[in-house]
């Protein structure tokens, strides 16, 4: 048969000179325990070549596929290699835009019956599609692609490009700070629906959950500090107030999650040491795709999913998509059952070949019945350890938990020249909650007769409207005969609610106490009268300037420095209807500066060392036992890594040193001590000269054809200026490893994972009536996964987790168990 080329023009990037796996040896100090693994695991890979993720403009018109390609040939200098025969009467839309090379030829094959083979040369073979009901899995090599920032369609457990941490679309290996991504594949193949599934596979990450998720006992860490920083595109969450609300996002509607661990301050301003987590919307394809995902398993889990969108024009200059979820479940905890509902849809429209208008709208309604802040109590009124079944409740039967999410969002990006781009984003949303609390965590029960517990009741609830602005410049310059590159811009931030108070914990003419615990089915006592006690307002704002730019020093070497100045402040006043003292508490802070210094040194293609410096500065909302505001939490934070990247940036591995110094850290007193006149909440006290250190290692990406992995490994310790520990009740190591392969001798295709994830002991003292320590020895869960293609369209896939079924506490100040053996199983079809 005949075979057509045309000629590929020669890329800039020099031929690699050694395997990855050589360099791996020859900088086996810098991978410290890693590296021996890794050289094993590279072993098997492909020598794929090097490969560059660089856009071009195409300005191609509608008519002939042959035209068509040798204009895509020409412009973008690949070759493309196809049968004669094969180009009879196909025709191609053609294509305007920007694009990368291998999105480009997608976009011109489409409807057309070829797809496109990508060789090991980088060159490209088209082939039919095979039309017979079986899958033609040899047809398209998608794995041997370079990666750009989105993760959807590319099988992949990394990415190519993020800008959480400095706000420059950097790689992994470029950014000088330790970032995870948990990619769609991922979230996929594990089943993660809800940012705390995503939470608790994250390497680096602890979640401390010690009632039902989303409530404000469920607290997640990072380096051993409360993870206060969200983001959704890159702007952020504020609200002091209540941070938990986050938790109940569905993953429904995002490509990905970026995950910066350490300070971030140049892109938050006001925050805390631990890291930021940001969840990046899904976006509009060029081509026409849909789904519909229908999800069974455990305790009467079901859960339905449509995904739909594409070109809304011929052209393909107007883009949508809408994405739709239904979920209901019980719970392996007595009587809780849960509802969420989700919508999502978005707009893109190319304005002219320079301007993008984005805009659309997501709700997000999670509703929770017989819904518990806490588990049961540890401790029996005697000092011994209670015994409770893992769906032992400790809810009311009247209690619920309502969080509903309603946000639009809008951005402009224009191209200002080929190296300039301005873009202004908006958003607003209503984050609504109402909690009506009834948990049986008061007092000890006695083992003999089931009394001595009692009901703590009470409700908040809030409609809290956040609007948020970003206006920033991106873009390139060169200077002393080398290209750098910057970012300026200016951010907007508030919350504001007027809501009413309730009275917490103690209620007129009501007792808490359960006749008898054992047996319990959250009837009694009856819901207290919770009339509204006050009327609170607040408001909190923030206002920033920030900018950064990378230096090209030389080859090797690239300085990244920046500085964000912050205005920030609040005001809570409270109206009270009793005699109770009305309060109004004003606070702000003025031009604080938080400055950020990174170097990244190449020591060759595929390695890299680097170090970074930022500052730390957070208002806080704990109070001491007189009641004044602890002062802001101030600090500095360093980190030392080395870094590398593998097979065109689709294998990444970090290693990183960092030590946190703090001031001012809010230390919850123990035992409880209760505000001065508000003894519903627990005082604080500052800890100055604490220092946290630790280190990390993390592995993700892809190993070889068909193999995907995650490793990581963490330690962190959390001492006081005398060198105590702190934060006790946080694991100080995790290690979380899965992974997955595809078996493509086997029928369609079969793929097969698992992982474990391991924790350490956790403790905390003066738990029970005789105040002794309370831990929770270190535990595995371990996870597997299968997914096989039925046909073409329709695929199963099928997840069991806790396999061992592991029976444990997520924290350390109730009796709340993990999840118990469980299996999802799940069908995607695809039109």
């Amino acid at each position: 048969m005949s075979c057509t080329s045309y000629p590929r023009i020669s890329s800039a990037h020099p031929a690699v000179q050694l395997h990855p796996l050589q360099r791996a040896v020859r900088y086996a100090l810098l991978g410290a325990a890693l590296a021996v693994p890794l050289s094993a695991a590279l072993a098997p890979a492909p020598a794929w070549a090097q490969t560059t993720a660089a856009e071009y403009d195409f300005s191609i018109a509608a008519g002939s596929l042959e035209a068509a390609l040798v204009q895509y040939s020409t412009t973008a200098g690949v070759t493309v290699s196809f049968a004669p025969d094969d180009m009879r009467g196909r025709r191609s839309a053609g294509l305007n835009g920007r694009y990368a090379a291998d999105e480009a030829l997608q976009h011109l094959l489409i409807g057309s019956g070829l797809q496109a083979s990508r060789q090991g040369n980088g060159s490209y073979t088209l082939l039919p599609v095979d039309t017979s009901g079986l899958l033609n899995l040899g047809a398209t090599t998608v794995s041997a692609m370079g990666l750009g920032a989105t993760t959807e369609g590319t099988g992949s457990y990394t990415t190519g490009s993020t800008s959480t941490a400095t706000k420059l679309p950097l790689s992994i290996r470029e950014t000088p700070q330790s970032i995870s991504v948990m990619t769609r594949q991922r979230m996929e193949d594990q089943g993660l629906t809800q940012l705390n599934d995503v939470i608790r596979q994250s390497p680096g990450l602890s979640l401390t959950q010690s009632g039902n998720g989303g409530s404000d006992t469920s607290q997640v860490y990072s380096r051993g500090f409360a993870v206060e920083n969200y983001q959704i595109d890159g702007v952020q969450f504020l609200d002091s107030n209540y941070k938990s609300t986050v938790q109940s996002n569905d993953m429904a509607l995002y490509d990905r999650v970026e995950i910066i661990r350490g300070a971030t301050g140049l892109t938050n301003g006001i925050g805390t040491p631990g890291a930021t987590v940001n969840m990046i919307r899904k976006r509009p394809t060029q081509e026409f795709k849909s789904s519909v995902t229908v999800t069974g398993g455990s305790w009467d889990y079901q859960r339905t999913e449509v995904d739909v969108g594409g070109a809304l024009t011929d052209s393909g200059n107007l883009r949508a998509r809408m994405v739709g979820v239904y979920q209901d479940n019980d719970s392996y905890v007595d009587r809780l059952h849960e509802r969420k509902k989700v919508l999502y849809g978005i707009v893109e429209a190319d304005l002219t070949p320079d301007t993008l208008l984005t805009f659309g709208m997501d709700a997000q309604y999670h509703d929770a019945d017989d819904h518990a802040r806490s588990g049961l109590p540890l401790y029996n009124v005697d000092g011994t350890k209670a015994d409770w079944s893992r769906s032992d409740s400790a809810a009311s039967a009247w209690a619920y938990s309502e969080r509903h999410f309603t946000s639009g969002f809008a951005s402009l990006e224009h191209a200002l020249n080929d190296t300039w781009k301005a873009k202004l984003s908006l958003q607003q949303g209503r984050y609504q909650y109402d909690e009506v609390i009834g948990y049986a965590a008061g007092g000890n029960p006695d083992p003999a007769t089931g009394g001595g517990v009692t009901v703590w009741a009470g409700r908040w609830a809030a409609k809290p409207v956040q609007r948020a602005m970003d206006l920033n410049l991106t873009g390139s310059f060169s200077l002393f005969g080398r290209e750098h590159d910057a970012v300026f811009g200016h951010t907007r931030q508030t919350t504001s609610y007027k809501t009413n108070g309730y009275p917490l914990w103690w209620h007129d003419n009501w007792s808490g106490n359960v006749p008898n615990i054992y047996g319990w089915d959250g009837q009694t006592p009856v819901r207290p009268n919770m009339p509204a006690s006050s009327r609170i307002e607040y408001d909190e704002e923030q206002s920033s300037t920030y900018g950064s730019v990378r230096l090209r020093a030389t080859d090797a070497l690239s300085v990244i420095l920046g500085a964000r100045v912050s205005d920030w402040k609040s005001r809570e006043q409270t109206d009270f209807y009793d005699a109770t003292p009305d309060t109004d508490a004003k606070r702000s802070e003025t031009g604080v500066v938080t400055p950020f210094a990174g170097l990244v040194y190449d020591l060759d293609d595929n390695w890299s060392v680097y170090g970074s410096y930022t500052s730390i500065f957070k208002p806080q909302n704990n109070r001491t036992v007189d009641g004044a505001y602890i002062d802001p939490l101030e600090g500095v934070g360093y980190e030392l890594g080395s870094k590398a990247a593998f097979f065109d940036d689709r294998l990444n591995l970090g290693v990183a040193i960092y030590q946190i110094e703090q001031d001012n850290l809010a230390v919850r007193i123990e035992p409880r001590v209760p505000v001065q006149g508000n003894p519903s909440q627990d005082a604080f006290r500052a800890e100055s000269g604490t220092k946290t250190r630790g280190f990390e290692v993390e592995l993700s990406g892809e190993l070889a054809t068909d193999w995907q992995a995650s490793a990581s490994f963490s330690r962190n310790i959390v001492q006081d200026s005398q060198g105590k520990k702190l934060n006790t009740n946080v694991a100080q190591n995790t290690a979380k490893f899965f992974t997955t392969y595809t078996l493509r001798s086997i029928g369609n295709g079969l793929t097969l994972g698992g992982g474990v994830n391991w924790q350490s002991e956790i403790y905390s003292d003066g738990m029970g009536p005789l105040g002794v320590r309370f831990s929770q020895e270190d535990y595995a869960l371990v996870d597997v996964m299968a997914r096989y293609p039925l046909t073409q369209q329709l695929t199963a896939t099928l997840n069991l987790n806790n396999l061992l079924d592991e029976e444990y506490y997520t924290s350390t100040s109730s009796s709340y168990f993990g999840t118990p053996r469980n299996a999802t199983l799940g069908l995607r079809m695809e039109f």
